[in-house]
């Protein structure tokens, strides 16, 4: 963020997230896919009767799944940004409708870590800032671990240090 005559104005933040985020993402759409396909097929292999009308959505879900699972993480990894500076945090997600969120140090309540049993397997983290905002807390997922506890430390030490905003 750079200030200029009052005004702010941002450029694209600079940190991707882990490679990684994409692996993570591909095995999050699969197993969604998986819900509807896998009673579909089962149901589909065990009611003779009924297999046509069973086995047709279940390949249509899976093909959908599969093609969302190979597109989007690759997506999303190329548009998905995060940065930290001493003002604020911020993250740009979104690709046709681009979203920008900042959260000013001053108005940081919590920072969280967290990792989810995929995430793990991945070696993946997610940190999760919370302010006061009725939009709600501000999330950077697909981290490395070790980057995101480093990021939680920095951002408890930053906060820690910046005075609360007074309005």
């Amino acid at each position: 963020m750079s200030t200029g005559e009052g005004t702010i104005r941002l450029r694209p933040p600079r940190n991707t997230l882990d490679r990684r985020a994409v692996g993570w993402w591909r095995i999050q759409w699969l197993l969604a896919a998986a819900v509807p396909v896998v009673p579909l097929a089962v149901l589909g292999a065990l009611i003779e009767a009924a297999r046509p009308w069973l086995l047709l959505p279940a390949a249509v879900l899976a093909a959908a799944g599969t093609a969302a699972a190979v597109l989007l993480p690759v997506w999303w990894f190329r548009t998905h940004r995060w940065e930290i500076t001493e003002d604020a945090v911020y993250v740009r997600t979104g690709f046709f409708r681009q979203e920008w969120r900042i959260a000013p140090m001053s108005r940081i309540q919590t920072v969280d870590t967290v990792r989810g049993p995929l995430e793990q397997l991945f070696g993946l983290s997610t940190v999760t800032v919370t302010t006061a905002s009725a939009k709600g807390a501000v999330r950077i997922e697909g981290l490395d671990h070790e980057v995101a506890a480093d990021l939680a430390r920095q951002l408890t030490r930053i906060t820690r240090d910046t005075p609360g905003d007074a309005t």
